[in-house]
């Protein structure tokens, strides 16, 4: 059985943060050459002159920092080890906890079980690593690795070895998971991209991963889609249980 790392994050998560759309994003690799492709995204920083320490983080992107972006960019679509998995809520706001006897937390994880889900195989072994939001998710993340494992028949945890929370500036893979969702949502919020408001580096950034992609960022992708694989959430359609 072959291991895989898989690194989470989402953009956008919190029910109240006036943000219309959200999404979350996983990167994953194999586990062995995770170490060499952290290191590699080291070496890029420095390249450009930043410290190793630096995350870079969508929220970030700027002309100033644009051509760092884009080598990490770069370097995730020309290496065959690294996949891209993310799921877009494009409106928050047609979300109805209530009706469902649920919570915005409870609604999350369910949004990180089919994340998450989709690209484990029984054939391999998974250790999964979340970006720590507060104090309180450690039991969250058990519970979800336990649904994980139940779903997948993996009751002895043989599949699903490890899903813990890290912090996402220790690990350099987890970073290109934030730039993948932040740039989602920056797409399916409909910010008005034509205006003086706009970011012109993040707008460069979204371009190149279009093209890079052959996605829209808009439509899900085919599900067989492995190094760029979107799924579109939509309250409406699809209800809000798993």
């Amino acid at each position: 059985m072959k291991r895989h790392n898989i690194y989470c994050d989402e953009s956008c998560h919190l029910e109240n943060d006036h943000q219309k759309a959200m999404a979350l994003g996983a990167v994953w690799c194999p586990q062995l050459r995770a170490s060499r492709i952290n290191r590699d995204l080291t070496n890029i920083k420095k390249m450009h002159g930043y410290d190793s320490a630096y995350e870079f983080k969508w929220a970030r992107a700027s002309l100033r920092n644009y051509e760092l972006y884009k080598s990490v960019l770069e370097y995730f679509f020309n290496n065959e080890l690294l996949r891209f998995r993310a799921v877009v809520i494009p409106d928050k706001r047609m979300l109805d906890h209530k009706l469902f006897n649920q919570t915005h937390d409870d609604w999350y994880y369910k949004m990180y079980f089919l994340l998450i889900n989709q690209i484990l195989s029984a054939k391999n072994n998974y250790f999964i690593y979340i970006d720590l939001k507060d104090t309180c998710s450690q039991k969250k993340i058990e519970y979800l690795h336990k649904i994980l494992c139940n779903s997948n028949y993996d009751f002895d945890c043989n599949i699903i070895k490890r899903l813990q929370p890290v912090h996402s500036h220790e690990i350099n893979i987890l970073q290109i998971a934030d730039l993948f969702a932040g740039a989602l949502t920056y797409v399916n919020r409909d910010l008005d991209i034509d205006t003086d408001k706009a970011n012109p580096a993040k707008l460069k950034l979204v371009e190149f991963i279009r093209s890079a992609s052959g996605c829209s960022m808009r439509k899900s992708t085919l599900p067989r889609m492995e190094k760029f694989n979107i799924m579109i959430w939509n309250a409406s359609a699809r209800g809000q249980v798993v």
